[in-house]
């Protein structure tokens, strides 16, 4: 009689980002003086994880513009009008990762295509790792943050007020921030 052994294949799972307990959030800076934040309500997207080797992960993320929030609605209605993000004609971000790489601390380098009004720029995430576990209906989560700096005009955000006083009225910089929980969907041979 033989045995045969199977040798363990690693999985591959898809995790679905649970906008509930998920934020998409932004800094500038305002008048040159103070930094404004906001960020956005609607997100939704997958990533699939390789448990055996982070490098072959995968992220796919969408972000509905118009749901935007400064906590200013008059600021909100300018951000979604075509002098910033056109809602009308590009109703969302989109990041898709290429690669992602590991370094010496552990930390995950995300690098991938941001689209933002039909503009699509190389975006490096760094990202790590905030926990996994199991929630009370039987499912499993995992929690991840990253943040990330771009140019907003690299993306055609160009609209501006020249101040008097010298400076202007919106920084070119834009500080990006990111805390995502995922529900595990399934799990599937390599």
């Amino acid at each position: 009689m033989t045995t045969t052994v199977k040798t363990p294949v690693p999985a591959v799972a898809a995790w679905q980002i649970d906008p509930a307990h998920s934020n998409v959030e932004f800094a500038v800076r305002h008048l040159m003086i103070s930094t404004v934040k906001g960020r956005f309500g609607e997100v939704q997207g997958m990533v699939t994880m390789d448990e055996a080797d982070p490098t072959r992960a995968a992220v796919d993320v969408t972000i509905g513009t118009a749901s935007i929030d400064t906590r200013v609605e008059q600021r909100d209605q300018h951000l979604r009008s075509p002098d910033f993000f056109d809602v009308e004609h590009f109703p969302a971000i989109t990041y898709r990762s290429r690669r992602v790489e590991v370094g010496a601390d552990g930390g995950l380098r995300v690098i991938g295509d941001l689209t933002i009004r039909g503009t699509t720029r190389e975006v490096a995430l760094a990202a790590s790792p905030e926990g996994r576990g199991r929630d009370p209906w039987g499912g499993e989560r995992a929690g991840f943050s990253a943040t990330a700096k771009i140019n907003r005009r690299d993306f055609g955000l160009t609209w501006n007020q020249v101040l008097e006083a010298g400076g202007v009225a919106v920084g070119d910089e834009v500080k990006i921030s990111l805390d995502v929980e995922l529900v595990r969907q399934a799990a599937q041979a390599a």
